[in-house]
């Protein structure tokens, strides 16, 4: 498969929206009913300013939401004053304990509130490939669950012996890049390196991670002139912000990409690292979905975790009267059973 392909997978409270390029996935985008509300890229909401915060030219947002925003001024924009209502764009999502980024549009009046919605999946979609036909059904649930697995890889093995260790930290991410071939020539490496920073900026993507980039590349850093080129192409689709600081004498290529959405880490884990309660729900209600297509006549029950059945209990209604969701005490968090009964 070659070229941009668009899938769109709707399943019990969620959608997952996925573009793939050239036959990998490039972009995840999951949407979830029951989730609380927060601010999402491309909204437009009202605020109120709760305390200015001189230190870097900017302001804490009462968005009406659990957590304020922070907003960034420029040179231009008016003086706002604590109390001061004012009208915001979303310019990047909250991740962990990081609040949301907001734009300022204007001074406003009136209590915090929502004033346009953040484009749909499907819209995010078509805006990533107007022209390009969104898939749906059994092939776009496939393309989805395999995408999710990749953007909880840490660890990529690519063609040619070429290894890919992709590592968040509380700094910045990390890239390894490893060449397993023994006896490399110089020209090899320049290939495999080229490779890597494709494949990194792929990954970056697929797994909304963003923040100071390093990348670790194969070999003594040679070549740094040669891999410019493929640096800013690779990194274009994630245009404007992107700055880059070039390649060190050891063959470190540092990189800042701006912030936009949610790590896709932080909707599908918990804190501790493992597939959180929801995500573990909502494959549980595919994967009851799945077996009710296989055997239309049988009545099916979930059995997990009382957290995981909390979720799934508010969805499980959508796939008819012969589904249903039991919770079992001292059940792992990660372990679910489908039984007929």
């Amino acid at each position: 498969m070659n070229g941009r392909a668009l899938w769109l997978d709707r399943s019990p409270g969620e959608v997952r929206g996925v573009v793939c390029v050239d036959g990998e996935p490039e972009r995840l985008l999951i949407e979830r009913e029951d989730e609380p509300d927060r601010a999402r890229l491309g909204e437009i909401r009202r605020g109120r300013v709760r305390a200015l915060a001189k230190g870097f030219r900017g302001a804490f947002v009462d968005l009406g939401l659990e957590q304020d925003g922070l907003l960034k001024l420029t040179a231009d924009a008016p003086a706002l004053t604590e109390g001061q209502a004012v009208e915001v764009e979303v310019a990047a999502e909250a991740r962990a304990d990081k609040a949301p980024s907001l734009r300022l549009r204007g001074l406003a009046s009136g209590a915090p509130a929502l004033l346009t919605p953040a484009p749909s999946i499907e819209e995010r979609l078509r805006a990533l490939a107007p022209d390009t036909t969104i898939t749906t059904g059994e092939e776009a649930r496939e393309v989805a669950d395999e995408a999710e697995e990749a953007a909880l890889a840490v660890r990529f093995a690519l063609p040619r012996g070429l290894v890919l260790t992709v590592e968040p930290t509380r700094a910045l991410v990390a890239v390894d890049v490893d060449l397993t071939e023994p006896g490399a020539s110089r020209k090899a490496v320049l290939v495999a390196n080229r490779a890597a920073i494709r494949e990194a900026a792929r990954l970056l993507r697929l797994k909304g991670l963003a923040g100071l980039v390093a990348i670790d590349l194969a070999g003594e850093g040679r070549e740094h002139e040669a891999l410019n080129a493929t640096v800013k192409d690779a990194f274009a689709p994630d245009q404007p912000g992107v700055v880059f600081a070039g390649i060190s004498r050891l063959g470190m290529l540092q990189l800042a990409k701006p912030w936009r959405e949610r790590p896709v880490s932080d909707v599908l884990t918990a804190p501790d690292g493992r597939l959180s309660a929801r995500t573990v729900a909502a494959r549980l209600l595919r994967g009851l979905e799945r077996e009710g297509r296989a055997d239309p006549g049988a009545r099916l029950t979930g059995v997990c975790a009382p957290e995981v059945a909390e979720h799934a209990s508010r969805h499980v209604a959508v796939l008819g009267p012969r589904f249903g969701v039991t919770a079992e005490l001292g059940r792992d968090r990660l372990s679910t059973d489908i039984r007929s009964r």
